[in-house]
């Protein structure tokens, strides 16, 4: 196993960096990044003194100069000292070469040194601590609420199979699998929230403002109070896969020889489940969750954050795109991804821990 680990860090290091390479070159290259931004800000006095006068001077009211011009590349370059233009690509690295900056960047991201923000004076790594509380509790609570609802039920659909049970659950649990998440949010703060009807949950921030003059007791609940509909939201959308999953792996298992013979024996129905069906049905289920922690903490909050007014990683990163500030943006996609590769190895060595027969040094990586 140590030797399956060891491979398993070391192709941590072609992954990142082929990764990385892809997304510089897609995001790098977009047009609208920082320097022509600020070029537009630069040059938006001067849009607005000439509006509605048409062309000048051989330039259109938008600062492009006219087909057959030269100068700038930059949308409006033409408007501005070239010395300004050179000074702002400075400000932003832009004056180097594409692999000068992408190398430059590889090197900081190993001594996870991820600069400052384009856009507000302050660490990237400050920027993403800051915001790492909020997407990591909606992800733990979403993930503990859904294996609490979903794995028992799952195995109690499993062994009710093909009975009235079975059935009405099933039939709710497709109902909440074809509710987007968001869809579901917009519902409950119409319903709950204040929107149309009552207004019994909040729908900003994980606590209140005078969070900090409360007691301890009192801190709990308002907490609880604050996070109570966004996490309904995130555990819902993955309850029906992680249940089915629980109880088709429940199901095949409890049809296997072994089952058979242990019940043959004589052995209870529990001590059958949960001494020998129980190890081997949850291999699936740990197999599912790197990639469920990762969407629950990272990908899967977006629209969650947004609609509730939650300031995390996910609306952190959706933000750094349409801003083009890439030093967070990198930033937060390496740690994702650092996360997850790590994470999956975790979850290989939970294997071996719940079966010894698994052996990943016989097998390549």
């Amino acid at each position: 196993m140590t030797a399956y680990i060891i491979r398993r860090l070391l192709l941590l290091i072609p992954t990142l960096f082929g990764i990385l390479i892809i997304n510089f070159v897609v995001i790098q290259f977009a047009p609208g990044g920082p320097v022509e931004r600020i070029i537009q800000q630069y040059i938006n006095p001067v849009i607005s003194s000439s509006s509605g006068m048409g062309r000048l001077g051989g330039k259109s009211s938008t600062g492009m100069t006219s087909s057959g011009s030269g100068g700038s590349s930059y949308a409006g370059g033409e408007a501005l000292d070239p010395a300004v233009i050179k000074e702002i690509e400075q400000r932003f690295g832009f004056d180097k070469p594409a692999h000068e900056r992408f190398f430059k960047m590889v090197w900081d991201f190993i001594r996870f040194d991820f600069g400052k923000s384009y856009y507000r004076n302050e660490a990237v790594i400050n920027i993403i601590f800051e915001k790492m509380p909020v997407s990591v509790t909606l992800g733990l609570w979403g993930i503990v609420i859904m294996y609490l609802v979903s794995i028992p039920l799952g195995i109690r659909k499993a062994r009710k199979d093909g009975t009235r049970f079975d059935f009405w659950t099933s039939t709710f649990i497709n109902i909440f699998y074809a509710i987007p998440p968001f869809l579901l949010a917009v519902f409950l703060i119409i319903m709950l929230a204040g929107g149309s009807y009552f207004n019994i949950f909040p729908i900003r921030g994980l606590v209140s403002s005078n969070w900090d003059e409360l007691n301890w007791g009192a801190k709990i609940l308002d907490y609880l109070w604050h996070i109570t509909l966004p996490v309904i939201c995130i555990a819902i959308a993955g309850f029906a896969t992680l249940t089915l999953w629980t109880k088709n792996s429940f199901l095949d298992e409890m049809h296997k020889l072994y089952v058979m013979t242990a019940r043959s024996k004589g052995l209870a129905e529990k001590k059958v489940l949960y001494g020998h069906v129980f190890r081997n049905a949850m291999l699936i289920i740990i197999a599912g969750l790197p990639g469920m922690l990762v969407a629950m903490f990272f990908t899967g909050n977006v629209l969650i954050e947004i609609i509730f007014n939650l300031d995390g990683l996910g609306l952190l990163g959706f933000q750094s795109i349409l801003n083009r500030d890439y030093p967070v943006f990198f930033a937060n996609l390496y740690i994702m991804t650092l996360l997850g590769l790590v994470i999956r190895i975790i979850s290989d060595i939970m294997y071996t821990i719940l079966d010894p027969r698994i052996d990943f040094e016989t097998r390549d990586v």
